[in-house]
């Protein structure tokens, strides 16, 4: 719900104040890591928490576009963006993966993800099920590496970092289940969820 909250600032369709913190409690802001991190760091983070290919031309333009005055709204990111890349993939808006890639970083997500399943495989009893919905690779990848460590045999999880919080479990979904056709249609969010199910055994 905090996706379609303009004042929440993260969606570069509705203008609002840049922050895009899940909990307003939090003390690092979108704003606070566009107008002050370094042009090397912005261009790391946008390479590997948004997997943008023009990751330098996105994080040049940034700072070029501050000198000027300060990045304040979640529209005038998005203009300093759609002007840094100018041949950005057909389908996305140019600032798509520049936001998801602060939005994860401005909430710690994927560290979230990784201590949440973690503890909640730990928690279940024998037969019982668990189901992650990831809605990029980067979630669905910790997912996937989570659900095959907590699967392999007892020798082999007693050689992994942390092995005693896995349980042993049987995984239900080989490969992720993703929505159909229809579901897609009906609700566009679900284009890019995947589904991993697993079972303790």
């Amino acid at each position: 719900m905090q996706l379609d909250e303009k004042k929440r600032g993260f969606s570069f369709m509705k203008e609002g104040p840049l922050d895009m913190r899940m909990d307003p409690s939090s003390p690092m802001t979108a704003k606070e890591i566009v107008n002050t991190w370094s042009e090397a760091d912005l261009g790391k983070l946008f390479r590997e928490y948004g997997e943008e290919r023009y990751w330098k031309q996105a994080a040049r333009g940034i700072v070029l576009a501050r000198k000027k005055k300060q990045i304040e709204t979640t529209t005038e990111l998005a203009e300093v963006i759609e002007k840094s890349i100018r041949h950005s993939r057909k389908k996305l808006h140019p600032a798509t993966l520049v936001f998801q890639a602060l939005r994860i970083s401005v909430n710690q997500e994927l560290s979230s993800i990784e201590q949440g399943v973690k503890e909640a495989i730990s928690l279940l009893a024998p037969g019982g099920r668990m189901g992650v919905l990831s809605f990029h690779r980067l979630e669905d990848r910790i997912v996937k590496n989570l659900f095959r460590s907590a699967s392999k045999p007892i020798k082999k999880m007693v050689e992994m970092k942390e092995s005693h919080l896995f349980p042993l479990l049987k995984l239900l979904s080989k490969k992720p289940l993703i929505p159909t056709l229809q579901e897609s249609r009906e609700n566009r969010r679900a284009r890019s969820a995947k589904l991993r199910v697993a079972e303790r055994i």
